[in-house]
């Protein structure tokens, strides 16, 4: 059994810094202090000087005091505030299944005491400081800190202005000239061009003056150390002084911090070659990280050619303009937001016009191949390539749906990405999305027909019956009037579901057998495997017989074609079927299994219902200590994904008869103190070994 883990099949884990981390004692301090006292701390100041870097480290530094964990959130790649309560929601593995994910979110905060750290805020600032007011008034023991160039204005806020770092005077001895952080930052980042530079009695005057050009700026200084790759520090210090056009040293004139760190990236732009200055104006289109083979089918042509973008590519991370990130999907590279922008600056309307429709049309197609619901052996590299990808998706998303001409390409991207919004629960997010594109296109058309089925799918999830029914209607009506054979499968499944819902189990199931048979006929694998779930699970109270069959298929269909994704529930399907037979042992045996693969990657919504029926058949066995534990274990986790096994027709019955039974065996005070022991561990990495220990004792 494998425990619960953010390992090598996880979202993507955190990208370890390439460069160290230099100065800065007394801020971490500063920080420290006000954090204790303060529940909101804001670090401002001008773009480059480090914010997020002094964030991360505050993170680092206070892990262990928070009972509940520490949770960094970066908001420079969201580019609409729409989003922002479910993107916070799903760092913390929330699924939004709810019209407000943000209650979701504070209600899941309320007994915490956890940091939270919001990187990046100041492009979304109303809908921040609205956001932190909620989880502040609503979450009594969160503490939130917030990186941004303003203020949020939200009643108890303090303040931290993150300066330059300090800079020497030229004057002052080599080893004094050293201990500055300024100075220490630069000579850091020249050793790793330069191997073995280090500040001397020869060079301190030069390096100390430079620190003073850059006004103690932290990109500014790395930009400058980067050149010495190919120039001496005095050829340095006099491009720097051409270029700044600064008078010379002792003059009381300076160029204001953020002139200065503008100036320097001006600098960097024209030591770049034109294609690199044009590759980088065209990577600005990425808010989020992206790999060489998405910079080549995006930036190439008009002036760059496909063989050349690897090399444009070297020279701009050699350069600081890009940083490399390295992880088990590959490297990718990316730019911090202040470069970013300025490589926007300078891409050419002609060619911005060009490069959004081969951006759009890129990811359109990217979405399109990489459907999680279709049983490939690539299951789980699609789900997690498009999790890598989903900032740029919407980047994509916000493009298509920005005018009316693109908007059916926006619905039809949309549409496709239900097949991730599912597992990753980020229906909010989905319906976003399909509502904006449906309001776009109103016309009669196949792409919007799917998109209305798909909302109505996704509404149903978050228990907006009302919202999902019109949705069905229309839906189903272009589906008869057209003959669309390829969209009257997928409104039947989802009646079908939205009939369970209603409580017509019988007109329930026929509907989904009735989908099934059509994507039979069709020869739709994915869909037939859909189909094949919905009925083993919502069957298997009904008729457990005919769900185990059902579940049996499934689960052969997904072994054949080695989809892990899919596997994992397929033998959480056929365990429930198995528990409703009588079946203990295979039951067990089946979801064990499914648990160990669900919670490895993290899918809480599968992991959730695995615990559940471990607890009843822990219960059936007469262990119901340990029945009452998993589940407590279960119901944190049920809260987590703001759902109830008694929303579920396949877990209401079953769940009510596991805790009565568990509760008379123990008495109300053993079962509470079981149950509450179980929910406080339910989100700890170890908490199916923790299942297995307690079968042991």
């Amino acid at each position: 059994m494998r425990p619960f883990t953010d390992g090598d099949h996880a979202r993507p884990g955190p990208v370890k810094e390439v460069s160290s981390f230099v100065g800065r004692r007394s801020e971490l301090a500063a920080a420290r202090r006000i954090l204790v006292r303060a529940r909101l701390l804001t670090l401002t100041g001008t773009g480059g000087v480090g914010k997020t870097r002094l964030a991360r480290r505050i993170c680092e530094s206070l892990r262990t005091a928070y009972k509940d964990g520490v949770l960094v959130v970066e908001l420079g790649t969201l580019e609409t505030g729409d989003l922002l309560g479910p993107t916070v929601a799903a760092a913390l593995g929330l699924r939004d299944q709810g019209p407000d994910p943000t209650a979701l979110l504070v209600d899941y905060l309320s007994d915490k005491r956890m940091l939270l750290i919001l990187d990046n805020c100041e492009h979304l600032l109303p809908d921040c400081a609205g956001l932190v007011d909620r989880i502040l008034r609503g979450a009594p023991r969160m503490r939130v800190l917030v990186t941004s160039r303003q203020i949020l204005g939200v009643y108890g806020e303090q303040v931290l202005a993150v300066p330059s770092l300090p800079v020497p005077d030229p004057g002052s001895p080599a080893r004094e000239i050293a201990r500055h952080d300024s100075v220490r930052l630069f000579t850091d980042r020249a050793a790793s061009v330069q191997p073995g530079f280090a500040v001397d009695a020869r060079n301190a005057a030069t390096v100390a003056r430079l620190a003073q050009r850059l006004e103690g700026i932290p990109l500014a200084i790395e930009l400058a150390a980067v050149r010495l790759r190919t120039l001496r520090l005095d050829g340095l210090m006099r491009e720097l002084d051409d270029f700044l056009e600064v008078p010379v040293a002792g003059s009381a004139v300076t160029l204001p911090r953020h002139r200065t760190l503008r100036a320097t990236m001006d600098w960097s732009y024209r030591l770049c070659s034109p294609p690199e200055q044009r590759l980088w104006a065209r990577l600005s289109m990425f808010p989020g990280s992206v790999d060489l083979d998405t910079a080549e089918a995006v930036c190439a042509g008009d002036g760059i050619a496909s063989a050349e973008v690897f090399d444009l590519i070297a020279g701009l991370v050699d350069k600081s303009v890009l940083v490399s990130e390295y992880s088990e999907g590959g490297t990718r590279y990316r730019m911090l937001e202040c470069i970013r922008g300025h490589g926007g600056e300078r891409l050419q309307p002609e060619e911005g016009r060009a490069l959004r429709l081969r951006y759009i049309g890129h990811y359109r197609d990217l979405v399109s191949g990489h459907r999680v619901d279709e049983l490939v052996p690539e299951q789980l590299d699609r789900y997690l390539l498009l999790q890598r990808e989903q900032p740029n998706v919407r980047a994509a998303l916000e493009l298509c749906l920005g005018e009316p001409d693109t908007a059916v390409v926006g619905l039809e991207t949309a549409s496709t990405m239900w097949s991730f919004s599912l597992p990753t629960g980020s229906l909010t997010e989905g319906r976003y999305w399909l509502e904006r594109g449906l309001d776009l296109a109103p016309a009669p058309s196949h792409a919007r027909a799917t998109a209305l089925w798909v909302d109505g799918m996704l509404a149903l999830r978050q228990g907006d019956v009302a919202g999902a029914m019109p949705r069905l209607e229309e839906s189903h009506a272009f589906a008869l009037s057209t003959g669309d054979e390829r969209l009257l499968p997928y409104v039947i499944r989802i009646s079908g579901l939205a009939a369970y819902v209603a409580g017509d189990v019988r007109r329930g199931l026929e509907l989904l057998e009735e989908s099934l048979v059509l994507h039979r006929a069709m020869d739709d694998v994915a869909g037939v495997a859909l189909d094949l779930y919905f009925a083993a699970t919502y069957g298997s109270v009904h008729d457990p017989g005919r769900a185990a069959a059902h579940g049996e298929e499934l689960l052969a269909l997904c072994e054949e074609r080695r989809a892990a994704v899919s596997r994992g529930y397929a033998q959480l399907s056929l365990g429930i079927a198995a528990w409703s037979l009588g079946d203990r042992d295979r039951a067990e045996s089946l979801v064990r299994e499914s648990a160990a693969f669900t919670a490895h990657i993290n899918d809480r919504w599968c992991l959730t219902q695995c615990l559940e029926v471990l607890a009843w058949i822990a219960g059936a066995g007469g262990d119901h200590a340990r029945a009452a534990w998993v589940l407590g274990a279960a119901h944190a986790l049920w809260q987590a994904v703001d759902s109830s096994p008694t929303r579920l027709w396949y877990h209401a019955v079953w769940h009510e008869s596991c805790a009565d039974q568990a509760r008379r065996a123990l008495g109300d005070r053993d079962f509470t103190a079981a149950f509450r022991d179980g929910a406080r561990h339910s989100l700890d990495h170890t908490v199916l070994d923790r299942i297995d220990s307690r079968s042991r004792a």
